[in-house]
């Protein structure tokens, strides 16, 4: 399990001082990977023996345990591209072992009926708002794309144009908003906006401090890998997919009416290529 979901299962059994002792550590991941007990106390202003029990309580022996724990995945996950070119390698191994990771980390978090519960608003809802940062962009897409083909009022929403699109949202509408650090700030204060309009957010982030958390009840937390310079794209594509497969088996007639009318329009427009059949001679 990733720690971001640890925190988020240790909850209120979290102290003041572990709660600051977890911001700390899912603000700057180097620390816990890198660092020191005593570094880490030093950063939280606390003492040594509090960072071991808030190892303990997230379910470790003690504070190598935890340490051993992030640090694989924390030395593919630097902070900025430049970093990590500095410090990539070339070899297919890292990277299959991160995304494998971290698709496994997509089913963990959407178990336990997360899924449905995050499918739920964007089957209610009468308009679908989608929000997005950078890394999430992929997903954002296929969100989109995937929600239309299965329903109607599904729109990708633009920073430049925001203002004029979402000034038609209301109660009654849902936004799935996807971002991780480092979080844009379009993204999240157009959620904060939705959110006191009382549009029903959905969020796909990285973790319960995220400012998408604090939004609402209803997220996940995703592991997302540095593969190369970058953030990988994969969990919040694999999200999506899984996202909109849920909601076609929910509205199932609709869904099936609205994709059979667009493959009508599709094939009366020769839309796509003819197949050819190389067994014709």
């Amino acid at each position: 399990m990733t720690i971001p979901n640890l925190i988020a299962n240790a909850g209120e059994r979290l102290t003041p001082t572990e709660r600051r002792i977890a911001e700390a550590v899912l603000l700057e991941p180097t620390l816990l990977a890198f660092g020191t007990v005593s570094d880490l106390a030093d950063r939280v202003g606390t003492s040594r023996p509090s960072i071991v029990r808030f190892a303990t309580k997230l379910g470790f022996q003690g504070y190598t345990d935890l340490q051993e724990h992030v640090r694989e995945d924390v030395s593919l996950k630097l902070s900025r591209p430049g970093d990590r070119i500095r410090h990539s390698e070339s070899s297919m191994g890292p990277a299959r072992l991160a995304m494998e990771r971290a698709l496994a980390s997509v089913f963990e978090a959407l178990g336990d009926g997360k899924l449905e519960r995050l499918a739920r608003p964007i089957v209610e809802a009468r308009n679908v708002w989608i929000l997005t940062g950078e890394t999430s962009r992929a997903g954002a897409h296929a969100l989109q794309s995937g929600l239309s083909m299965v329903r109607s009022n599904v729109r990708l929403i633009e920073e430049h144009s925001s203002g004029r699109d979402l000034s038609s949202a209301t109660a009654g509408d849902a936004a799935v908003v996807l971002d991780f650090a480092r979080y844009r700030r379009h993204s999240i204060s157009a959620a904060q906006t939705l959110a006191d309009q009382g549009v029903k957010i959905v969020a796909i982030t990285d973790g319960p401090f995220s400012p998408l958390a604090s939004l609402t009840e209803n997220w996940c937390a995703l592991l997302v890998p540095g593969i190369g310079p970058f953030d990988s794209s994969v969990p919040a594509v694999a999200v999506a997919e899984l996202l909109v497969a849920h909601v076609a088996h929910q509205l199932h007639d609709e869904a099936q009416e609205r994709i059979d009318r667009t493959e009508a329009l599709w094939e009366a427009t020769g839309t796509f290529l003819e197949s050819r059949d190389d067994s014709a001679s």
